[in-house]
């Protein structure tokens, strides 16, 4: 029996114990990763959650360092979704028994845009007859105003902390009040205290990243009692201050092999949570959401934004399907998990089962 399958079998790990499953290479990595899988399908089974992703808006007041949206990036061609537009995607994702749709913008606080979003809630739960779960993913926002949105039918909710060491939260993020770790932190906290199913994530192989921080991530996952992860490969855009240091990171397929271990030894550590297989997998593979499933994941989010803006909406280059209409998505999706052994779970919203656990009175 090798090191890897004495810690896979254990009940607890320690951050050593998780750095050793983050550095396996070889047979190790495809024993941690066929492990993840066996753990999902014992836990979760095989179904796929659907969330259909609508990236409302690029406009943001943020000016993290490597995103391509920044409110720096002068070269973005800034777009907003009607209303209109957000419900008829929300009415494709209902006609396509989804299950469930994200909500995804740039960060804006203000108050119109906070009206704004739950008026589109309610609108959204009406017009699908409450059949579609709805998670939002717009950023930190004040207290009262992630109670108004829960009131009005949003029940999941992803705040990425993109890091848990602080230096490295600092070296990523201006130093200001508008990207302190912190606030970052009290957000999670009071959208939990709220009831929502609570998410977040980090990126992998950011610059200055060590296999340490990654560690750390996944124990505050575990520490925090976190519902749902979204986590996925860091990958760089030209336009954004993190280009500089492209020479310093780790090969692309590292990038994409350490993400597979992260995904696989979160799943093991956290047997019932959900994980989206991020898109930016398969901006490396052309399998790499499919590969995210068969170790681990058990979310994969569509994108059915109108293709019109998809192009105008890039956290980082290279990012896939841009060129795809929502029907096109579906009929790909399909057929993908299908070849990753997992089965579609329409018309589910596919809640945490940790989150269930946890609220069981």
């Amino acid at each position: 029996m090798s090191n890897i399958d004495e810690i896979i079998a254990q009940s607890s790990f320690s951050l050593s114990d998780l750095e050793q499953l983050l550095r396996c290479e070889g047979e190790d990595m495809l024993r941690l990763l066929e492990h993840g899988g066996r753990i999902k399908n014992l836990y979760s089974g095989n179904k796929v959650y659907f969330r259909g992703l609508i990236e409302f808006s690029n406009i943001c007041q943020k000016d993290c360092f490597y995103c391509g949206i920044r409110h720096s990036n002068r070269s973005v061609q800034r777009y907003n979704l009607t209303d209109q537009e957000i419900l008829e995607a929300a009415r494709f994702a209902d006609e396509c028994n989804f299950g469930s749709i994200v909500l995804q913008s740039g960060e804006n606080s203000s108050p119109a845009s906070a009206d704004r979003i739950s008026k589109l809630v309610e609108q959204i739960k009406h017009q699908s007859k409450g059949r579609l779960g709805i998670t939002l993913s717009v950023g930190e926002q004040p207290e009262p105003v992630y109670r108004q949105w829960f009131e009005a039918g949003a029940h999941r909710y992803l705040l990425r902390i993109e890091t848990t060491n602080q230096t490295l939260f600092r070296k990523i993020h201006p130093q200001n009040l508008l990207h302190d770790f912190n606030r970052r932190l009290d957000c999670l906290h009071a959208l939990r205290a709220i009831g929502y199913q609570t998410g977040t994530g980090v990126m992998i192989g950011l610059p200055f990243q060590t296999m340490g921080d990654l560690a750390q991530d996944l124990l505050f996952f575990q520490q925090f009692g976190i519902d749902m992860v979204g986590m996925g490969p860091y990958l760089e855009h030209s336009q954004t201050p993190l280009y500089k240091f492209r020479n310093e990171l780790l090969p692309i397929q590292k990038r994409f092999e350490l993400s597979l271990k992260m995904i696989a030894t979160l799943r093991i550590l956290m047997k019932d949570i959900n994980i989206a297989a991020a898109t930016a997998l398969q901006a490396i593979d052309p399998m790499g959401r499919e590969k995210g499933i068969k170790v681990g994941a058990n979310i994969i989010m569509p994108n059915i934004t109108p293709g019109l803006y998809r192009n105008d909406y890039l956290l980082y280059e290279n990012k896939p399907c841009i060129d795809e209409e929502p029907s096109q998505c579906k009929g790909c999706l399909d057929a993908r998990i299908a070849m990753a052994d997992g089965e579609i779970g329409y018309g589910e919203w596919g809640d945490s089962l940790h989150f269930k656990t946890r609220t069981k009175t």
